[in-house]
């Protein structure tokens, strides 16, 4: 690591000659690996990104220039790169490096992402910022192929093609679409002269000196040229002008391109092809099982671990079990086969199995015209991403009270990932739109039982369940379904009566011990049972909800309405996640900082009940 450990800041990396360039991405790779290795993390997409992270900051003046990282997943290399190689081994822990950028953790890390198909709109804002401040600085948005197919994507190519004068450069990263990597000097002269000042000067040339009738015809001609060597003709339409495509791997034809480009005008477009897992040979023939793997032996991979039963792989097991029961069953994912648990469907059922692609907002219409015409869609689909598509959830299915069944993965506090794949928000904005069922899953069984009964309910319907494991409850095969809007008395107690809403129940239970409470395990979050509710109201001291979600907004809340409704006046204490973004860390850790686990439930309530009597006798004297 002769020259990476010299390269604190990209200052630094534009000190090498070009020569150097080669030994230095030879040296980020093996970093990346032995690092990503000892904390797990995004993998074969960083092993992608090494030689275009150093070209892009060798080329531009980063962070006078602005470097705009789509989804962010890739973004290892510049992170070691710009001032935080030392911290890598704290990557994904808490207090330690975010896996994706963050604004408040570097000045390299111009935008925060993790969400798909921002940088573009992102950049472009910031572009035009510097046109108005008249500001000479350059913005690059850095976006996947996957992202592309996104409608924002083309929304922001649509208003960025009517500005020649801005410093905007769009980089397409494409490392799945079926091109060949182009390769041989032929390719890089071609990409060299058509990032050139010459080409440039050329078309603008022939533009101004010809007759209109011979403009048009030269146009022509040289869309039909480029069209026979280069997929240009979508972006330029757009008012991008196309480079590309061009091997992502070779510094000798990424860095003169960008420093041709650089010195261009108005929005440009460079598409270059990568490699998932270059140079890891493991990680190249197998990128989806080194996306985000946990910690592993570089020499020998990734081995298989035997581990409890996740709610992913629950309702996978699920939607193949109904969709055999129900010919009408379609499966439908926004590019999260995998996460979401349905290659077994695809596998089965691939006529009845739609990935849309990188477009929440089409997953939830197309839905709804499924079930237009009498189909029975489920929607799987992370709770943080379904935040993207709400005017679809509450204008398209909603309101036309369609039967969509969404199966929300990732409910709840998600550990490495962050604030940004939190899903803490689904119970406050789902069960304020009329006509939506909204259930939480305390267990795999009853995970199966709700996904069950909100596909027989006559429409709209969901199901909160987290990441990972569950508690190892023994499944039952039946394809069975809850009474509506009915929770259980799960522990019979005194005086404090606990009302938990999905992931809490163990918890819960384990608390109540302690404190020889009354325990409710819920199920619904709308409807509510407010006839169980009204009847612990009426039996017990304190009432005391508890949710893994936003309190503002939430369960809780739900039932202060009931409550107040009834114009029963009971003490009541709302437990759940508090009113800030949490950071990433393990779950146990932050759940335990949020008071969630089962000790921070008993100081809580045995806080609020001497609240409780300090006022009694008070009042007493």
């Amino acid at each position: 690591m002769t020259l990476l450990k010299n390269i604190n800041y990209p200052a630094d990396l534009r000190k090498l000659s070009r020569s150097q360039l080669h030994a230095l991405a030879d040296e980020l790779r093996t970093f990346l690996l032995e690092s990503v290795a000892q904390t797990g993390g995004h993998l074969s997409s960083n092993l992608g990104t090494v030689e275009l992270t150093i070209a892009l900051h060798y080329v531009f003046n980063t962070p006078e220039d602005r470097i705009v990282w789509d989804v962010g997943h890739q973004t290892y290399p510049h992170k070691i790169l710009t001032g935080r190689r030392d911290r890598m081994p704290t990557l994904r822990q808490q207090n330690g490096l975010s896996g994706f950028p963050r604004r408040d953790e570097s000045e390299y890390d111009t935008f925060g992402t993790a969400h798909s198909s921002t940088s573009i709109s992102a950049a472009l804002g910031m572009a035009l910022a510097a046109r108005t401040k008249g500001e000479s600085r350059h913005a690059v948005a850095v976006i996947g192929d996957g992202a592309m197919t996104a409608g924002m994507v083309f929304e922001a190519l649509n208003n960025a093609g009517v500005y020649d004068d801005i410093n905007l450069l769009v980089v397409l990263n494409d490392n799945d679409m079926s091109i060949s990597p182009p390769v041989g000097a032929l390719n890089r002269y071609l990409a060299r002269l058509m990032s050139g000042k010459f080409y440039a000067a050329a078309k603008n040339m022939g533009k101004s000196v010809l007759p209109p009738s011979m403009r048009e015809l030269a146009k022509k001609l040289e869309e039909h040229a480029k069209g026979m060597l280069v997929p240009a003709t979508l972006f330029e339409e757009f008012g991008l002008n196309y480079i590309g495509p061009i091997d992502g791997h070779d510094l000798e034809s990424l860095i003169p391109t960008l420093q041709n480009l650089k010195n261009l005008t108005g929005p440009q477009f460079l598409h270059v092809v990568t490699k998932k897992g270059q140079g890891y040979k493991l990680a190249e023939a197998d990128p989806i099982l080194y996306h985000g793997p946990g910690k592993f032996d570089p020499s020998e991979g990734i081995k298989p671990a035997v581990s409890k039963t996740t709610y992913t792989q629950v309702f996978g097991e699920w939607l193949c079990d109904m969709a055999v029961e129900d010919g009408k069953l379609i499966g439908i994912t926004p590019a999260m086969r995998e996460g979401s648990g349905m290659a077994k469907f695809e596998k089965y059922f691939p006529d009845r199995y739609y990935d849309v692609g990188i477009a929440e907002q089409h997953a939830v219409t197309f839905a709804a015209g499924l079930a237009c015409e009498g189909m029975k869609p489920v929607v799987a689909i992370y709770s943080t991403f379904l935040q993207r598509a709400y005017d679809q959830l509450i204008h398209d299915v909603a309101l036309q009270n369609l039967d969509v069944t969404f199966a929300l993965d990732r409910a709840g506090l998600v550990g490495a990932d962050g604030a940004t794949h939190a899903g803490n928000y689904d119970i406050a904005f789902l069960r304020c739109i009329p006509n939506m069922v909204l259930m939480a899953a305390s267990d795999e069984n009853e995970c199966r039982q709700m996904l069950t009964t909100a596909y027989r309910y006559p429409g709209p319907a969901a199901v909160r369940y987290p990441r990972g494991a569950g508690t190892g409850a023994a499944i039952k095969p039946e394809l069975t379904t809850i009474e509506l809007g009915k929770g259980i008395i799960a522990r019979e107690g005194e005086r404090v009566a606990i009302l938990s809403f999905g992931t809490m129940l163990a918890p819960s239970l384990k608390a109540a011990a302690e404190l020889n409470a009354t325990v409710a395990n819920m199920r619904f979050i709308k409807p509510l049972d407010t006839a169980l509710l009204l009847q612990l109201a009426a039996t017990h001291d304190l009432l005391v909800t508890i949710e893994e979600g936003a309190i503002m907004g939430g369960a809780g809340s739900a039932v202060a309405e009931v409550l107040a409704a009834a114009g029963v006046v009971r003490p009541l204490l709302q437990l759940g996640l508090p009113d800030k973004f949490i950071d990433h860390g393990e779950v146990p850790q932050l759940l335990a900082q949020c008071g969630l686990d089962a000790a921070g439930i008993v100081a809580s309530v045995n806080h609020r009940l001497s609240n409780i009597e300090s006022k009694v006798e008070a009042n007493s004297h």
